[in-house]
């Protein structure tokens, strides 16, 4: 089974792209997902108890927590360690069934790969992306968005051309959905054949 880690910095269109892959029958683990999940269930008393008054109604205030963060920025250690380890362990249950079912390839859909050392856990890496300009249009459109937060946001990730740099595929979401949706095809097309071992060589493209 081939692992193929998915990723991209905001506004590049990541979650479209990963919806891409499901259409054609690969399985994704949606990191995010898998947050929010644990946000209103294993999560929600660790968070309580290392932030209190940071849940609501049995689940995570994000809002509050959020707040809670920017008055102890240190925080961010302290959240990491308790979400991380069930964020793997979902990971780990997730690759573990499918590797058990014959599926020849999955999607690890993590937005901090690179940042995170995501990289070491799969096979081969594709990085969502577009021109820098389309990438602002779009997160600015968001509601709420503000360049302040954007920039903020920005900060926290690596440059977008070190990940196309380190990357094994690139897709690029700012010419079209249909132009998107053929480099998937491509890359599913090329890693399920090197799955069955019927096309040599390493995991580029």
């Amino acid at each position: 089974m081939i692992v193929l880690g998915l990723t991209g910095s905001i506004g590049m269109g990541k979650s479209t792209t990963a919806d891409m892959f499901k259409a054609l029958g690969v399985p994704v683990n949606d990191a995010d997902a898998v947050v929010h999940d644990l946000y209103r269930g294993q999560a929600v008393g660790p968070i309580e108890a290392a932030f209190p008054g940071s849940t609501k109604d049995g689940a995570v205030d994000r809002a509050a927590l959020s707040a809670a963060l920017a008055r102890h920025p240190d925080g961010f250690k302290t959240l990491e360690a308790i979400v991380h380890p069930l964020v793997r362990a979902r990971e780990w249950a997730f690759l573990k069934r499918e590797k058990e079912a014959g599926t020849p390839l999955v999607v690890l859909d993590i937005p901090l790969l690179f940042e995170t050392g995501g990289a070491a856990r799969v096979d081969a890496v594709a990085v969502v992306s577009c021109d820098a300009d389309i990438q602002r249009d779009r997160v600015l459109a968001r509601p709420g968005m503000t360049p302040e937060k954007f920039a903020l946001i920005l900060s926290r990730q690596m440059p977008d051309h070190e990940k196309r740099a380190r990357a094994n595929y690139v897709i690029d979401t700012g010419h079209g959905l249909e132009v998107a949706r053929q480099r998937v095809e491509e890359i599913v097309s090329d890693l399920t054949a090197k799955a069955d071992g019927t096309s040599p060589g390493s995991l580029e493209g």
